[in-house]
């Protein structure tokens, strides 16, 4: 395997069903873990709109995950709204040996 520095195991490949989200939690970050035709999606799992943690619960569509409160959509590559306009957070994905692994930088508060 490549670098693997600031990647946390977060599951198996096995763990997840096609086109249905997960919800894991690495430090302070609760992630939405999506599989779509054999790839892995990895995302913030709070709304912007409510600030509500229910991303993984989402309908998947054409790219999208729409949430399941209000059906604000997210592209699931780039977490932007379909307008262009910033949305949730997404996560680099890597897989080695079935293990799914992301990497979550920390958030630092510059006062």
């Amino acid at each position: 395997m490549t670098d693997m520095e600031g990647f946390s195991k977060i599951c198996k490949v096995s763990d997840l069903k096609e086109s249905q989200g997960e919800k894991f939690i690495i430090g302070d970050q609760e992630i939405a873990l999506f599989k779509v035709k054999g790839k892995f999606y990895a995302l913030s799992n709070v709304c912007p709109h409510q600030h509500m943690s229910i991303i993984y619960d989402g309908l998947l569509d054409a790219g999208y995950v729409f949430c399941p409160a209000h059906g604000w959509q997210f592209n699931l590559e780039t977490g932007k709204q379909p307008d262009g306009r910033s949305g949730l957070t997404t996560y680099e994905v890597k897989t080695f040996e079935n293990e799914i692994w992301i990497k979550v930088v920390k958030k630092e508060l510059k006062w």
